[in-house]
């Protein structure tokens, strides 16, 4: 899965710069007018499609006009150049991990990320009475603290609350020093499931 995210990320900049790198050639040889030079029938040619060079000839002189049409066209093409310049950022951009902070001080802060503490939490979560199998998943909060909720499966005899309670008293080296909010929810194990 981490394979296939990073060849899709690459695979989406090298497309969003060859159409920037393309909308730079169109830009540069709309410069000049005419035929020669750079004008976009050199343009044209240049690439080896002499018709589209008469088709944007025709297009471009549609444009020169006066009106309220062109006034729309121009709010269309910068939307355009607008969506592409946040494409190109949001391709190049990475993506804000988002950590529990465990100490904000000046000198710098300590936080955690949030798989390792969820694992750290099923590991705790197992160690608790009843319990034969620990799903566990951390979400931070906008500022401070978060949630852990975890989903344990337990065994027939033991009841839901005692469950619950062993739970929430293994989780507390973990919920207390980064200010997370644990939600337990319990099952009684399926048949194939870990045996205490």
């Amino acid at each position: 899965m981490i394979l296939l995210r990073a060849v899709v990320r690459v695979l989406a900049f090298v497309v969003l710069l060859a159409l920037a790198l393309a909308g730079a050639a169109v830009a540069l040889f709309s410069i000049q007018g005419g035929t020669t030079g750079l004008s976009i029938p050199s343009l044209a040619e240049l690439i080896g499609l002499p018709e589209l060079g008469g088709t944007l000839d025709r297009f471009l002189a549609g444009l020169e006009g006066s009106g309220a049409i062109d006034a729309l066209e121009a709010l269309a093409g910068a939307g355009a150049v607008l969506l592409g310049a946040l494409l190109i950022a949001g391709a190049v951009t990475p993506a804000r991990e988002r950590l529990l902070s465990l100490d904000d001080a000046e000198e710098g802060a300590l936080a955690a990320r949030r798989r390792p503490l969820a694992q750290l939490a099923s590991a705790l979560a197992e160690r608790a009475e009843g319990v034969t199998a620990v799903k566990a998943r951390v979400r931070p909060g906008r500022r401070r603290g978060g949630r852990v909720t975890v989903v344990a499966d337990r065994t027939r005899p033991s009841s839901k609350r005692d469950v619950c309670a062993a739970i929430g008293s293994a989780l507390d080296p973990l919920t207390r020093p980064f200010g997370l909010k644990p939600k337990i929810k319990t099952k009684v194990a399926q048949r194939g499931g870990r045996v205490q």
